[in-house]
C-alpha cells in the first residue's frame, strides 16, 4: 500500500490536471473557443478544483474498495 503521504500528493496532483481538463473541455463545448472561454475557464477551475479535491477525498475510498473486492474475488 502507498503511503498516506504520497497518495495525499497524488490526489493533489490527479484532481488538479482533472479539474483544470474537464474544466477547460466542458466550458469550451459551451462557449466555443471565444475570448469570453479564455476568461471563464480559470474562475470555472479555480471553483473546480477544490470540489474534485474534496470529492475524491471521500470517493476514492469507495472506488479502492470496489477495485479490492473485484480483484480479490477474480483472484479466490
Amino acid at each position: 500500500m502507498t503511503d498516506k503521504k504520497t497518495l495525499l500528493l497524488a490526489q493533489i496532483f490527479i484532481t488538479f490536471m482533472m479539474a483544470l481538463s474537464m474544466s477547460g473541455i466542458m466550458s469550451l463545448l459551451q462557449l466555443g473557443a471565444t475570448a469570453q472561454w479564455l476568461t471563464i475557464w480559470p474562475r470555472q477551475f479555480i471553483i473546480a478544483w477544490p470540489v474534485a479535491f474534496v470529492l475524491t477525498m471521500v470517493i476514492s475510498r469507495l472506488g479502492f474498495a470496489l477495485a479490492h473486492r473485484i480483484t480479490a474475488s477474480r483472484n479466490a
